[in-house]
């Protein structure tokens, strides 16, 4: 299992058995990994979600590779891994120009790839880690970014929701009662209109539904005999 600050790897290919075989790899070797099966569904997930490399081939349906690349490079430095076919230099050339870190030839052993992907991590700055992301199961949570995703799919958050979570995420694995909810709360909305204790019952019940499989049976908001609610991630 990755741990909480383990880099977090976006493999973009549109080959259904690489993208299993690379995932279950890297994930084997301490990295978070997520998958998207073309250019337009990365984009979905990195308008969401930051990452600390893109593993992206080149040779794709639609958007290919070296236009995704470029459209990285001018949007941030996440750092870029190509996978190209083994006679494509001019390929090559082009991702290295359009602002790749690296190529990898295929068919390539996913120990070179382990290679150059920690090779590259090891050049990137510290202060460019991710930020910090808390599991709960088939869903996460990007703590600095406020935004809650299951799978590859964003979970929509009332505001009253998103600040709940913000609160709890700040504290995992203490119990916040409902008086403190209420003040905090209250504080986020510039003291206007407090939360009642009641309404913040409402509001842990409806966001049970978004976090839970099971809200009847909470595993990660739980209730807190006489202390009140309690976030426990993976």
């Amino acid at each position: 299992m990755p741990t909480e600050t383990a880099p977090h790897i976006l493999i973009v290919d549109d080959d259904a058995r690489i993208r299993a075989l690379l995932q279950k790899f890297l994930q084997a070797r301490g990295f978070w990994v997520t998958a998207a099966r073309d250019a337009a569904h990365a984009r979905r997930l990195l308008a969401g979600l930051a990452f600390d490399l893109v593993v992206l081939d080149v040779m794709m349906p639609g958007e290919d590779g070296l236009s995704l690349t470029r459209h990285l490079r001018a949007e941030g430095s996440v750092p870029v891994l190509l996978l190209t076919a083994r006679g494509e230099t001019d390929a090559r050339i082009a991702g290295l120009e359009a602002g790749a870190d690296d190529y990898l030839p295929k068919p390539f052993d996913p120990k070179e790839l382990l290679l150059r992907i920690n090779a590259i991590l090891r050049r990137v700055p510290q202060e460019v880690a991710l930020p910090r992301l808390l599991h709960l199961g088939p869903v996460r949570y990007d703590v600095e970014r406020g935004e809650l995703w299951r799978g590859s799919e964003p979970v929509r958050l009332t505001a009253t929701e998103g600040a709940l979570l913000r609160i709890f995420a700040a504290r995992p694995g203490e119990p916040l009662s409902r008086l403190a909810l209420m003040e905090e709360l209250g504080t986020g909305r510039g003291g206007a209109e407090p939360i009642q204790e009641r309404a913040v019952d409402v509001h842990i019940t409806r966001l049970r539904r978004k976090l839970e499989d099971d809200p009847r049976q909470s595993r990660y908001l739980q209730t807190v005999r006489g202390e009140g609610y309690m976030l426990v991630p993976d």
